[in-house]
């Protein structure tokens, strides 16, 4: 028998995102659980379905594949009738809930914990801990978000940082700080992962873990691109025709700067491994330093009569003289 469209199986759009593909499957996969539907083939076959559909349009990578090659290629990863639950709760024999086997599946990923987990909750409650119920792992604590706003530079250089929050432990709420030690050349959106410092759960299981999302605030004059730094510099058009040496900012202090006559305006100068090293260290990036001519608003006459004057005894400036000549010609052509 042909596979059913794995859309079709959760009962969502191609265009459905990661929440509605989660809430769908949740949903589908209390209703037909083993566990909720003892000796009943259709049910287990059913959910076998629904897992093997999330299990690959939950991985953005599998279900790229998916869109692309339909079935054929998303099996090139994917044994057929795999459950996403194998190798959870630790049965006799090595099976999870359902009877599955527990070969390929990583039930301690992060994606396990976050959906599997809420509907072990859901569908089995406190039966599995409450007397004469089934043995199996104990709750896990929830894991904990803090977002950790860090500045440009504590970024590029790394830093140390303490943080305050609340979490629960068992069935109270504390307080806590951490140092979280922030590596150099973190980017925005990484998370920095503090093992075993989430909620902890009533019954006593596995202490859940924190989160550290990085959130790296504006910088009024750099820009970040990948490791590189961009800052613009405002020149008088007077030091852009004579030429200038000048200072500008780095991340660790300054640096010294020439620009030699005739520089126009949008002239990137770079300054090698000024940037931002990766976190890994393997390289670190430059500094590019984009010239931007300051024209003045605004001027006394006696100003703009000794501009005309000196106008009149200029020669055309090259990329001027090159526009009109090609103005010339395609206006000539014309008439």
């Amino acid at each position: 028998m042909a596979k059913r469209d794995y859309y079709e199986v959760l009962g969502v759009t191609r265009k459905a995102e990661p929440d509605e593909l989660k809430k769908a499957y949740r949903k589908l996969a209390m209703q037909f659980h083993p566990d909720k539907n003892p000796n009943d083939k259709k049910a287990e076959e059913r959910f076998k379905e629904l897992s093997e559909a999330y299990d690959v349009l939950s991985d953005p990578q599998k279900k790229q594949t998916y869109d692309q090659f339909g079935h054929m290629g998303a099996q090139g990863g994917f044994r057929p009738g795999q459950s996403p639950f194998e190798g959870f709760g630790g049965r006799p024999g090595g099976q999870g809930f359902g009877g599955y086997n527990s070969a390929g599946f990583d039930p301690n990923s992060e994606s396990f914990q976050d959906v599997f987990g809420d509907i072990f909750s859901d569908v089995f409650g406190n039966a599995r801990r409450g007397p004469g119920g089934p043995k199996s792992a104990r709750a896990r604590g929830a894991d904990l978000k803090y977002t950790l706003n860090i500045s440009f530079e504590d970024a590029a250089l790394g830093c140390e940082k303490t943080i305050s929050f609340v979490r629960h432990r068992g069935t109270k709420e504390e307080s806590a700080k951490l140092s979280v030690s922030v590596p150099a050349g973190v980017k925005p959106g990484q998370r920095l992962k503090l093992t075993g410092e989430g909620d902890s759960a009533a019954g006593g299981g596995a202490i859940g873990d924190l989160f550290v999302i990085i959130n790296i605030l504006d910088h009024p004059l750099f820009r970040r691109v990948e490791n590189d730094i961009y800052l613009d510099l405002p020149l008088s058009f007077v030091d852009a025709t004579l030429g200038v040496t000048v200072e500008v900012p780095t991340l660790t202090g300054r640096a010294s700067l020439k620009v030699p006559p005739g520089t126009p305006s949008g002239q990137i100068f770079r300054l090698r491994s000024k940037g931002f090293t990766s976190v890994a260290g393997s390289e670190t990036g430059d500094m590019l330093v984009k010239v931007q001519i300051d024209v003045p608003r605004e001027l006394s006459d006696a100003e703009k009569d000794s501009l005309r004057r000196f106008s009149a005894s200029l020669t055309a400036t090259p990329l001027v003289k090159s526009y009109q000549e090609k103005v010339d010609r395609i206006l000539k052509n014309k008439k």
